[in-house]
């Protein structure tokens, strides 16, 4: 667990400094993306430092793909996307399992394919929201996990 990105980022949600948070559930945590490249990118982080879906319990795994789903669908109602891409993925500082949720619009990409096809652009500071604009994503995914939950 040592220089896990994943966990690192938990440590500051656990020390209410991780300005991106937006929801804690059962077996993740809610946030909005640091780049907003495309508009409403969210993550679901898992509580448990495993790097793979059949490394965590039978019980906690269909807990946490069910929690997935609903998180992914406030993304969806929240963001209004013409469809969601999802990855869980673990490369370098973060084998740690995290989903993310990228709301796709027609247009959203110089050449239709997935996201990671804009390397850098993807992560490019430039897309970091202000903090007013955080703070409406924020409110705006808060409020579709209401309904949900």
């Amino acid at each position: 667990m040592d220089n896990c990105l994943i966990c690192e980022r938990i440590a500051l949600i656990k020390e209410n400094k991780n300005p991106y948070f937006v929801r804690e559930l059962h077996t993740g945590y809610v946030v909005i993306g640091d780049q907003q490249r495309i508009e409403g990118y969210s993550l679901f982080l898992c509580k448990q430092h495993a790097y793979e879906l059949h490394e965590l319990e039978p019980h906690y795994r269909d807990e946490f793909l069910h929690e997935m789903a609903v998180v992914s669908e406030a993304v969806y109602h929240a963001f209004l996307p013409d469809k969601l891409n999802y990855s869980l993925l673990g490369v370098g500082r973060g084998l740690h399992m995290h989903w993310h949720i990228h709301p796709r619009r027609k247009g959203d990409m110089p050449v239709a394919g997935p996201v990671w096809q804009l390397g850098k652009e993807l992560t490019d500071k430039k897309y970091n929201p202000t903090g007013e604009e955080l703070e409406t994503l924020k409110v705006k995914l808060n409020k579709e996990l209401d309904k949900l939950l």
